[in-house]
């Protein structure tokens, strides 16, 4: 992710003005850990999203990355997926590889109370997050949204009229990221009369450190969405 930075001049120049059929596997998406402030992923979905003719996704776990390795080599364009550093969810492998709808997500928890919309590596964490509130009597919609560019309109904006109790999920900086992606699309889209709350790394760069201790440091655990879904319940 980090290094990808520096060629951020060809990706914009020799692939998404001709809109080639480039696929970017991109590699310690997120926190890093101890290798160091310099290789912290934080950035990757704010500078790829921001590209004409480029589409950005992250997988859940190891069955939907090679779903999206798939999907990137049947696309006609530029395709950039980006996946963390550490060991995988621990699934079991699915034989049948099949290729991803473009920019649809999907559900996978459903509750009344509150609206997780999550991307990559936090979708672990946001149903770690639905677990905990569920104990609480709290019931959380998790939607895996796969895709933050083009993001699932449909499927966001659906919830969120129901659900109107918001929260996003990303380990990537704030600025620009997937949460501010749901943020233009709800706007876009004319919803109104939501509450939303944005877990994702604030704006500063993220030190050397061990990966569970800094994902608890920077507010984008369970633990985190958990305290911001009994805020946004307060808030009625």
């Amino acid at each position: 992710s980090t290094f990808l930075q520096r060629a951020y001049d060809q990706i914009l120049h020799d692939v998404c003005i001709e809109s080639l059929p480039v696929a970017f596997a991109i590699d310690r998406g997120g926190i890093v850990g101890e290798d160091g402030a310099t290789h912290q992923g934080a950035f990757d979905l704010t500078y790829l999203r921001s590209l004409p003719n480029m589409v950005v996704m992250a997988p859940k776990d190891e069955n939907e990355l090679r779903r999206m390795i798939v999907t990137a080599l049947e696309h006609d364009g530029p395709v950039a997926f980006r996946y963390p550093r550490g060991i995988a969810t621990g699934v079991k492998i699915e034989e049948n590889i099949r290729p991803l709808p473009m920019g649809k997500g999907e559900i996978v928890k459903e509750g009344s109370d509150i609206l997780i919309l999550a991307i990559g590596s936090s979708v672990s964490e946001s149903l770690d997050a639905h677990s905990q509130l569920a104990e609480e009597g709290i019931a959380a919609t998790v939607v895996n949204c796969r895709f933050v560019k083009p993001i699932d309109k449909e499927l966001i904006c659906s919830l969120a009229k129901k659900i109107p109790r918001i929260i996003t999920a990303e380990e990537n900086v704030r600025q620009g990221g997937f949460g501010s992606a749901v943020l233009e699309c709800l706007a876009d889209e004319g919803i109104a009369n939501f509450h939303i709350e944005r877990i994702g790394l604030p704006d500063r760069f993220v030190e050397h450190g061990p990966q569970k201790l800094l994902r608890a440091k920077y507010g984008v655990d369970a633990a985190t969405i958990v305290k911001a879904a009994k805020r946004l319940l307060d808030q009625q």
